[in-house]
């Protein structure tokens, strides 16, 4: 490609943009079509022209086209374009909120059971009618009664247990907080990965 056509490939570009960039910038945006060198030299070349504005910025020089080169916008202009800023952002922030609706409900899907799941709950539940019926007939006719000795016993047996358990869960916490220091995903992550399942998994809570 001859000079002049490099000159006037960067010059359109800089044009189409409107923008400052570096002779990297240009060199990279470009897709490296034309050697560092060139670039430069075709910069060079702008700017003696008078068509490209040169500007140092510590030991970095960027480069813009003269503004005079763009017609002046009259207040038409102005507004035409700034009616289309908010349209284009008003569109932009609807469709962020679509996406935040879909990807809620994307989530609660995953969260959902499936089909086979759902029946596999069904069916385990079918299993527990029997027994759980069975104990329903059991206290309803005052049967299998505990005295207040045995009552109290299990009280204190349940509430010495709850100590302990929930001793030796602060303990697991605190091992796991230390490893989730180091760990580099998420403790939902890390849970999975080791086959831990929390109270709230196995719907098991103390008082």
């Amino acid at each position: 490609m001859s000079k002049s056509n490099i000159n006037k490939q960067i010059l359109d570009y800089l044009k189409d943009q409107n923008r400052p960039y570096s002779v990297i910038d240009i060199h990279n945006n470009l897709h490296k079509e034309h050697g560092k060198t060139a670039v430069m030299k075709a910069l060079e070349i702008l700017v003696n022209d008078g068509k490209v504005k040169e500007k140092t910025y510590g030991k970095q020089k960027i480069y813009f086209v003269d503004q005079n080169e763009f017609a002046n916008s009259d207040n038409a202009d102005l507004m035409r374009m700034d009616a289309e800023i908010n349209n284009m952002t008003n569109t932009l922030n609807d469709l962020q909120k679509q996406i935040k609706v879909a990807e809620s409900q994307l989530d609660a899907i995953d969260k959902s059971l499936t089909t086979e799941e759902a029946e596999l709950e069904l069916e385990k539940i079918k299993n527990e009618l029997p027994q759980l019926r069975l104990k329903l007939e059991s206290l309803e006719s005052n049967t299998g009664r505990i005295s207040p000795e045995e009552k109290n016993a299990l009280y204190e047996a349940r509430k010495k247990y709850c100590k302990e358990w929930q001793k030796r869960k602060r303990l697991a916490n605190d091992m796991l907080d230390a490893i989730l220091e180091g760990y580099p995903k998420t403790k939902k992550h890390l849970f999975e990965e080791v086959g831990m399942e929390t109270d709230g998994d196995l719907k098991v809570f103390t008082f």
